[in-house]
């Protein structure tokens, strides 16, 4: 299929890759002209005017946006409900909060333009492992392009089916969730379990951190070798996970992580998690001190909290502010 894909970024232009790499046809589009050229020169076919992105797309058009959530996006957004035409789609697969989701899809809607909220998660490795897919919109336009989803997705990645499972999108890492704002709102639960996670592996590795202290008793005073423990923990035990494995792997690089601060932003997700745990009257008492652990990580920092910046770092290449916020 032909594919548009604007925002050429860290994600962006590995979905490109990815796509070409299935047979699609892809047109892409960045604002930054260094971008465009850098990528150009790989290859890669991107263009720097958004008019003549547009001009190369076969209607019904398929466009992907790929450009940070807030602003940008709905800029860009916009901009495309001004230059589509009825039947045409756009994906947004950034981290928007899905109440924009329902009010885009709604704009959009008289003017006969498709609209699709995917959640994506995969961060820098998805070029490889390919993109987990969560699916909001119109049902048939989401089938319609099966074909590009399929191809971004894991597809047949060796995880073991769960007994009783019949094979089907979900078992190949792409699930359709529901209508407007329905995929972004189980990438935001994602997000918001992930940060629970993350806090997790980060405090109990900050005991064990701590157990060398001299204000501990001599006999029970242990000088651990954290990159040897995450590892053993990879292999065999129920606490295995994508998420050690990166943190395995920064602590085998630098066993203090003294290459981090401790600097742990937060980009949304986990805050509207809680908004939402709130809103149904659910408790979410770990998911809520996770967020607020990384409130607390830009006034003081602690060893868990270098261990959460590593793996930001490790599976979204996210690099820490200069200055605290």
């Amino acid at each position: 299929m032909q594919i548009g894909v604007i925002g050429l970024g860290r994600m962006g232009a590995n979905i490109v890759r990815r796509l070409q790499r299935g047979k699609h046809e892809c047109v892409a589009y960045d604002a930054d002209a260094s971008v465009v050229g850098r990528l150009a020169a790989e290859g890669l076919p991107a263009i720097g005017s958004l008019a003549d992105f547009i001009k190369q797309l076969a209607a019904p058009r398929v466009v992907w946006v790929m450009v940070p959530a807030g602003a940008p996006t709905e800029e860009t957004i916009a901009r495309l409900g001004e230059l589509l035409a009825r039947d045409d789609v756009i994906i947004d697969g950034g981290n928007t909060f899905y109440q924009d989701d329902i009010r885009r899809a709604g704009a959009l809607r008289p003017k006969g333009i498709h609209y699709l909220d995917v959640g994506t998660s995969g961060g820098v490795f998805g070029l490889e492992r390919g993109y987990c897919l969560m699916i909001g919109g119109d049902r048939a336009v989401a089938e319609r392009l099966d074909p590009i989803f399929a191809t971004l997705a894991p597809g047949d990645d060796g995880v073991a089916r769960t007994p009783g499972r019949k094979d089907g999108r979900a078992t190949r890492g792409y699930a359709y969730c529901g209508p407007a704002g329905a995929g972004h709102f189980v990438k935001m639960i994602h997000n918001g379990i992930e940060y629970g996670m993350m806090q997790a592996y980060a405090e109990g590795l900050d005991i064990l951190h701590s157990a060398s202290k001299a204000s501990l008793p001599a006999e029970r005073r242990y000088d651990f070798d954290l990159a040897e423990i995450t590892e053993v923990w990879r292999h065999g035990s129920v606490v295995s996970s994508w998420l050690l494995d990166l943190t395995a792997a920064a602590l085998l690089e630098n066993a203090t992580l003294s290459n981090f601060s401790g600097v742990v932003e937060d980009s949304g997700e986990g805050r509207w998690t809680v908004n939402a745990a709130i809103e149904e009257a659910v408790p979410a008492e770990v998911l809520t001190a996770a967020l607020y652990a990384r409130f607390r990580s830009r006034q003081e920092h602690t060893f868990a909290e270098r261990v959460l910046s590593a793996m930001r770092f490790k599976f979204g290449g996210h690099v820490e502010p200069s200055h605290k916020p």
